[in-house]
Formats: structure tokens, sequence, C-alpha cells
């Protein structure tokens, strides 16, 4: 599985906290993990710069790695969470889950098979934070998706999950149309060279490519 990581401006400090607790849980697992968040190195950038990601940015980036099989799944958030959540789940082919706990995780990758979290950066994160993360990975990416919980609800709940995604694809607008009748703005300075290195290595939609 390839996953991406994406924070933004405010969380850039635990970026590579973020990233050494995904990296250490999931590679081991044969997992390939991509950084396109905002790093410290990042953080002098003001608002308006390239490279100043929001969570508005996120749900671009989430997307366009999502729909063109650069990626298959996302591990993002901001300092609630709710944000990254929000920007993610208002576009085309993503569905995003709120992760706080590592009970969240494994519930919403048993039971709703998503394909993206969005993990409160700021709230909480004190003593133990990563400690709480490296366990959450773990259960999120220990075991096969679509399991069910409880186990004998596996085969509602799996298609009530695959309904939710048909259900996005019939009353959002394409992709490409989507990114044309945003704020260019938004879509261009989302487009980070970290971002690009991952969406072209992995890229299968020629479309979005383009």
């Amino acid at each position: 599985m390839k996953i991406a990581m994406i924070n933004e401006f405010s969380q850039s400090a635990k970026n590579s906290i973020v990233l050494n607790e995904l990296k250490n849980v999931v590679e081991p697992m044969g997992h390939t993990v991509y950084n396109t968040g905002m790093t410290t190195e990042e953080a002098p950038l003001q608002l308006g710069e390239p490279g100043y990601l929001t969570y508005l940015n996120i749900g671009v980036q989430a997307a366009l790695l999502l729909n063109s099989g650069a990626v298959d799944f996302v591990v993002t958030g901001c300092g609630t969470g709710q944000g990254a959540l929000m920007a993610c789940n208002m576009m085309p082919g993503v569905v995003c889950g709120y992760c706080l706990e590592p009970s969240d995780a494994f519930l919403f990758w048993q039971i709703n098979n998503g394909n993206a979290i969005s993990i409160p950066y700021a709230k909480g994160f004190g003593w133990g934070a990563e400690i709480n993360l490296r366990i959450i990975f773990q259960t999120a990416f220990s075991s096969p998706k679509g399991m069910g919980y409880p186990a004998e609800r596996k085969e509602s709940q799996n298609r009530n999950a695959a309904k939710l995604f048909e259900v996005k694809e019939a009353i959002a607008k394409p992709l490409v149309d989507a990114l044309k009748a945003m704020d260019q703005d938004i879509v261009k300075k989302s487009l980070t060279p970290r971002f690009l290195e991952c969406f072209y290595a992995g890229c299968q939609n020629e479309e979005l490519k383009a």
C-alpha cells in the first residue's frame, strides 16, 4: 500500500514526529510512505506563498493522489483535525474518517472502509502523543480493511461503505471539473515539489496528470 502523509502549516513542527511514527509502523509491513505535508523548514512561509499549506490544500492533495491512484490511503490532520476532515470529505473520491484514538482507527478501518483519516495534532497532543500515534497506525494498518465489527455485520457494513462511494460519485462533480471550478490559487499552491514527486511517481490517470 502507498500512503501519503499530509499536514498543514500550523502543524509543521509535528511533521517529523508523525512521519517517524507512521514509517516505523508501516514500512516493516511492506507499505510505502510519502510525505507531502508542510515541514519545519517551510514554516517561515507566509499565507499566499507557494508551499504554504492550509487544510483547503490538504483536500486538493488528497483528492489528486487518491483519484489518480498515486496512493491508496491518506493520513492527514490539522490542529483540531476537523478542517482537514471537511476539506477531504468535500472532494470527489475521498472518504475520510476522524481519528482521535486507536479505537477510532480500528472502527473506521473495519466498518467504513474509507481511504483517509484525519488526526487532531494540537488537541490533546501532550505526553505520550507519539505513543498514541503509533498505536493508531498499528491498529489501522495491521489487519485487512472491511472485516466488519462486530464480524457478523461485515456484509451489511461493506455494502453501505461501497454505497457511500457510489452516492458521492453520483452527486459530486468529476474531479477535473471540481478543480476547475475552485479558486485556482488554492489548486496551484497545493502542487508543492514533494506532492508532485509523489503524484507523478504513481499517477495512473492521464487526464489528471495532464
